[in-house]
C-alpha cells in the first residue's frame, strides 16, 4: 500500500552537507513510522534515524546524533534527512523505510520495516 522513492544522494567533501529525501505514495502515510538506514560494502545495515507519524518524536544513532536531522511534511508526503558535518564513514547507501507502529513508537530495527525506499548512495570524501 505504500510505496518510498528516496533521493538526494551525491558526492560531497568531508565536512559538507546534503539533504536525503523520502517521498510516499499511500493514504496511510501519515501514521507511518519513517525511518533512514544506511549500509556500507562488506557492512551491517544500520539505523540512522526516525520519526513518528505526528513529528513529535524522533531518534537518531549516536553516531549521527548532533549532525543529522529528520523531519517529515505529512501534507507533502516527504520525508527529509538533512545531514551536515559529513564524515567519510557516513559513507553508505541511504534507504528510507516505514511501518505502521503507531502515534508515538520508534524502531531501530530494520527487520520490523515493511516498506523500503530502492537505496540512494551517499559519498563523502576524505
Amino acid at each position: 500500500q505504500v510505496q518510498l522513492v528516496d533521493s538526494g544522494g551525491g558526492l560531497v567533501q568531508a565536512g559538507g552537507s546534503l539533504t536525503l529525501s523520502c517521498a510516499a505514495n499511500g493514504r496511510t502515510f501519515s501514521t507511518y513510522t519513517i525511518a533512514w538506514f544506511r549500509q556500507a560494502p562488506r557492512k551491517e545495515r544500520e539505523f540512522v534515524a526516525a520519526i513518528t507519524w505526528g513529528g513529535a518524536n524522533t531518534d537518531y544513532a549516536d553516531s549521527v546524533k548532533g549532525r543529522f536531522t529528520i523531519s517529515r511534511d505529512n501534507a507533502k508526503n516527504t520525508v527529509a534527512l538533512q545531514m551536515n558535518s559529513l564524515k567519510p564513514e557516513d559513507t553508505a547507501v541511504y534507504y528510507c523505510a516505514a511501518d505502521a507502529f503507531g502515534y508515538s513508537t520508534l524502531s531501530d530495527k530494520f527487520w520490523e520495516y515493511h516498506y523500503w525506499g530502492q537505496g540512494t548512495q551517499v559519498t563523502v570524501s576524505s
